[in-house]
C-alpha cells in the first residue's frame, strides 16, 4: 500500500482518449495443451455448464507474510473454506490481486508459497505481482525471488492457465464456467509496452470470449467508495480497456478503502471497475476473501466480502474485532451488479440461437393443434388464415375487433429462444377505447368440441411489453368460447364467462380458469406476477383429474387441488388473444404472442416446446 494519490478532476482520471497500439509482442513462454477446452482443475468438484458460479478474489495479503511477524493461518483457513466450499457454491476460480508479502523477500515468498500449496492443483488460481512483491521498474525487472515462487512454471499444469509473457510477469488464464470460456489477464503492477502488445495479442486471439482484468494498481476510491483511475489505471485503461469491448470487469487492490465504479469504454459499453483491499483491517484483513457469485440466469453478480478465519471461529469466543471483521455489509462490499450478459457481449459474441425447428419435429399423433407465425407469405389481415399445422383443420382466421386499426395486429421478429419458429404475433389490445385483434377456428373445427377427458398441455409463448403501459387488467391471451352457464354450470363467477380462459389479472398474475367437463368445478390457477419485456413459456398441465400451470419449466404454486376432467367445450370457436364474455369481445391482448400447441395428453417440461431452454 501506498499513499491515496491527491484527489484529482474526475473527467481527467476517467478519460477514455485512445492511444496507439502497443509494439513488441512477447513470445508466449508457455501454454496449457487443449486449455481451451478445458474446464478447471478439479472439474469433478463443479458444474462447468450450470449458470451459476462464483469466482473468488483474494485481496493483498502481505501482512501475513511479513518478515519474522508472519502468520500464515488465516489464509490457509480461507483456502480450506474454497476447498469445502467449492462445489456447493460453484467456484471455478480464484485471482490474487498482489502484494502477496510484505517485503518480497525469499523468505517471505517461500511461506507463502508453501501456504499456496493447500489449493495447488485442487483450485485453480492466478497470482499477480504487486509493488510489495518486487523490486522497482517494469515486468523487465528480471528474475526476483517471486518469480522463482509464483512464475509460470507453478501454473504451467494446470488446465485454466493460457500462457504468460516472457518475463513471467503477465498471465492469461481461460475458464470455462456458465456454459461459455471466460478470459482473466492477471497483469504486473507496471506492465511494460511489450507486456501490454502481449495482453492485446491474448485478446485478439481470443476475440469471443469476456475478458477480466486483474492487476494491483488500476483505481483508488474516497470515503464514500467512488472510485477513479490512478495514473497507472488511466494508462491501463488508455492503452487496453478502453478499445476492447471484450473487458467487462476490472479488479484491483493496492488501495484503501474498496470502491467501485461504472466507466463507458469507447463501444459505449459498462465497464465495471473494482477495488478490494482489507489490510487495513484487524489483523492485516485476516486473508479475507471476496466472492463473486455469477448468475447468467438472472443477469446479475452478486458480490460478499468475509473472513472465513474468522467464521470457522465458535461464535461465543468470537472477540469484538473479530465478530465484527466476519463480513463486511457495505455499498463497497456487499452488492450486486446488474448485467445483461448476452446483450453486454452481443458485439463481440452474438448467442448463437438455435434455427428454427419444422413443425414435424414438435408435432406427433398426440397434437391437436399447432400455430406459428413463420410461414412464407403469412397475413394478419382480417380475414387471413393460420394454418394448423397438425392437418387436422383447426385453421384460424383474423379478425380486428371494434376501434381496432391495421397496427392492432402485426408479425414480428421477436420470439423466445426456445420456440420452434423465429416468429411471433403483435397484438396491441387494450380497454379505452374497447380495441384488439383474435384469431379464431372456423365454426367446423374440430378443437371447438375437444372435451380432453384423458388429459391435455396447452403451450404458448408470452412477452409483455416494457413499459407496460395503459389499462390492461383481466386481458385474455387465450380461451374457448361458450357461456359457462350453457354448458349447465353454476359453480363459477358468471354464468356468462368463458367455459375455459387463460387471462391476465391487473397485479400481472396469469389466471387460468376452467370449467371441468366432469361435474360442476371450476378450479382456477395463479401464477406470481409475470415479468415485463421478456419473453416466457406458459403450459397448462391437466393429467386428467388436476390441472397445473407452468412458466418456464417452473410449476407455479397457486395449482387448486379439486379434479378437472375435461374442458367443457360447447362447440364454439377457440381463441387467440382475447377473451370472451357472453359470446363478445371487447378487449384484446396486449403483447407478443408465440408458437401455441395444444396436445391431447399431459406433457412433462422435457417433451414442452423450449425443452433446453429453460
Amino acid at each position: 500500500m501506498i499513499a491515496i494519490f491527491a484527489a484529482m478532476d474526475r473527467r481527467d482520471l476517467l478519460r477514455a482518449a485512445v492511444a496507439a497500439p502497443a509494439a513488441g509482442l512477447a513470445v508466449p513462454l508457455t501454454a496449457a495443451t487443449g486449455a481451451e477446452a478445458a474446464t478447471t482443475a478439479g472439474s469433478r468438484d463443479i458444474d462447468a455448464e450450470s449458470p451459476r458460479f462464483a469466482i473468488a478474489v483474494l485481496p493483498d495479503t502481505q501482512y501475513l507474510f511479513d518478515a519474522d511477524s508472519a502468520d500464515p493461518a488465516p489464509l490457509r483457513e480461507t483456502f480450506r473454506y474454497l476447498l469445502q466450499q467449492r462445489s456447493d457454491t460453484n467456484i471455478v476460480f480464484m485471482t490474487h490481486l498482489g502484494d502477496v508479502t510484505e517485503h518480497g523477500t525469499a523468505q517471505e515468498l517461500s511461506l507463502a508459497g508453501r501456504t499456496f500449496r493447500d489449493i495447488d492443483g485442487r483450485v485453480p488460481y492466478s497470482v499477480l505481482a504487486g509493488n510489495h512483491d518486487i523490486p522497482g521498474g517494469t515486468d523487465q525487472r528480471g528474475r526476483t525471488p517471486y518469480l522463482d515462487v509464483f512464475g509460470p512454471d507453478r501454473f504451467s499444469r494446470t488446465p485454466t492457465f493460457l500462457e504468460a509473457t516472457a518475463d513471467g510477469y503477465n498471465s492469461a488464464h481461460l475458464v470455462r464456467a456458465g456454459g461459455r470460456q471466460w478470459l482473466i489477464l492477471a497483469l504486473d503492477w507496471r506492465i511494460s509496452d511489450s507486456g501490454l502488445a502481449w495482453a492485446q495479442g491474448v485478446i485478439d486471439r481470443h476475440a469471443r470470449i469476456p475478458v477480466i482484468v486483474t492487476t494491483h494498481d488500476l483505481a483508488y476510491a474516497d470515503d464514500a467508495g467512488r472510485a477513479y483511475l490512478s495514473g497507472h489505471g488511466t494508462r491501463l485503461w488508455d492503452r487496453l480497456i478502453n478499445r476492447n469491448d471484450q473487458i467487462f470487469l476490472t479488479l484491483n487492490g493496492h488501495y484503501w478503502p474498496p470502491g467501485r465504479a461504472t466507466m463507458r469504454n469507447a463501444a459505449g459499453h459498462d465497464v465495471h471497475v473494482h477495488i478490494a483491499n482489507y489490510q487495513d483491517r484487524y489483523y492485516g484483513g485476516a486473508g479475507m476473501i471476496r466472492l463473486y457469485h455469477f448468475d447468467l440466469a438472472r443477469n446479475v453478480i452478486d458480490v460478499e466480502t468475509f473472513a472465513p478465519w474468522f467464521l470457522a471461529r465458535d461464535p461465543r469466543r468470537r472477540t469484538p474485532l473479530e465478530a465484527e471483521t466476519i463480513e463486511l455489509t457495505g455499498d463497497v462490499d456487499r452488492f450486486s451488479v446488474d448485467i445483461d450478459f448476452d446483450a453486454r457481449f452481443a458485439g463481440f459474441a452474438p448467442p448463437v440461437l438455435p434455427a428454427p425447428r419444422p413443425a414435424a419435429q414438435v408435432v406427433d399423433r398426440h397434437t391437436t393443434a399447432y400455430w406459428r407465425f413463420d410461414s412464407a407469405g403469412q397475413a394478419v389481415t382480417d380475414g387471413a388464415t393460420v394454418r394448423d399445422l397438425t392437418g387436422h383443420g383447426n385453421d384460424l382466421v383474423v379478425r380486428r375487433l371494434a376501434n381496432s386499426n391495421a397496427d392492432t395486429l402485426r408479425l414480428s421478429p421477436e420470439h423466445h429462444a426456445g420456440a420452434p419458429a423465429h416468429a411471433s404475433l403483435y397484438f396491441d389490445g387494450g380497454k379505452s377505447p374497447d380495441r384488439g385483434a383474435i384469431l379464431q377456428t372456423g365454426p367446423d373445427a374440430a378443437i371447438n368440441s375437444e372435451k380432453f377427458l384423458n388429459g391435455y398441455t396447452i403451450e404458448t409463448f408470452v412477452k409483455l411489453p416494457e413499459p407496460f403501459t395503459g389499462d390492461h387488467a383481466w386481458m385474455g391471451i387465450l380461451s374457448w368460447e361458450g357461456r359457462s352457464g350453457d354448458a349447465g354450470k353454476k359453480s363459477g363467477y358468471s354464468p356468462l364467462e368463458p367455459t375455459c380462459s387463460l387471462n391476465l389479472s391487473p397485479e400481472r398474475f396469469l389466471q387460468y380458469v376452467v370449467y371441468s367437463e366432469i361435474g360442476d368445478v371450476n378450479p382456477t390457477s395463479w401464477s406470481h406476477a409475470l415479468p415485463i419485456g421478456r419473453w416466457m413459456h406458459v403450459a397448462i398441465v391437466n393429467d386428467g383429474r388436476h390441472t397445473a400451470v407452468w412458466v418456464d419449466g417452473s410449476r407455479i404454486a397457486r395449482n387448486p387441488a379439486r379434479e378437472a376432467r375435461g374442458i367443457a367445450t360447447l362447440g364454439r370457436p377457440f381463441t387467440i388473444g382475447a377473451t370472451s364474455w357472453d359470446l363478445a369481445y371487447g378487449q384484446g391482448f396486449y403483447g407478443w404472442i408465440g408458437d401455441t400447441r395444444i396436445t391431447g395428453r399431459p406433457l412433462d417440461p422435457a417433451r414442452f416446446l423450449p425443452a433446453g431452454h429453460f
